[in-house]
């Protein structure tokens, strides 16, 4: 199971729950929900992972000016 699929099995539940109680309407949406939901979740599982590793930089002020030795 991937990483965001726990959202696909709670809309799942609410759908189940809304057609059971005679909420028809909210169950279809439900349903388009949960089609929107797998495509932005496969979409999101495609991107390829970049990691940028920074490495922390200091600036130190220099106070010996220019044309100073």
């Amino acid at each position: 199971m991937a990483r965001n699929d726990w959202i696909l099995d709670v809309l799942a539940d609410l759908k189940t729950f809304a057609s059971a109680n005679g909420l028809e309407t909210l169950a279809e949406q439900l349903g388009d929900t949960q089609l929107i939901a797998a495509v932005e979740i496969a979409k999101l599982e495609d991107e390829p992972k970049i990691r940028v590793d920074v490495q922390e930089s200091r600036f130190e002020p220099h106070f010996g000016g220019v044309g100073r030795h």
